[in-house]
């Protein structure tokens, strides 16, 4: 899954919708909030509107609020996990990278079942 698809997903999970305006734009739709763009045309993704969920730690941070209690504990676990064979271990999961973060998120929801980085 490349990194763009992930950004996306995880939007989804986060209750963002896409919709296509009448130029052919996709629109990210977050309920209350005004449309973004968020990808054009069927051959190029291009990410505007959503949060950066690999990079941006507060991103990732509002996007674990979604998940339920259920969800929430399976999370810790896979981020431990995930965040454990980091640089500083001890510090798993407090230390984890937004990217470490969006992996174990996904994995939780059930979209990433795989290397992240592969399509």
């Amino acid at each position: 899954m490349k990194p763009e698809q992930q950004r996306i997903a995880i939007a989804e999970a986060c209750g963002w919708t896409a919709e296509q305006d009448s130029n052919g734009y996709w629109r990210a739709v977050k309920q209350k909030d005004a449309a973004v763009e968020l990808w054009l045309s069927e051959q190029t993704v291009w990410s505007v509107g959503i949060p950066d969920y690999l990079n941006d730690l507060n991103a990732m941070h509002e996007a674990e609020r979604v998940l339920n209690p259920s969800l929430a504990a399976g999370y810790a676990k896979m981020l431990t996990s995930i965040a454990w064979k980091s640089e500083q271990p001890v510090f798993a999961p407090m230390t984890a990278t937004a990217a470490q973060r969006a992996e174990a998120f996904l994995r939780t929801i059930g979209k990433l079942t795989t290397n992240p980085n592969k399509l």
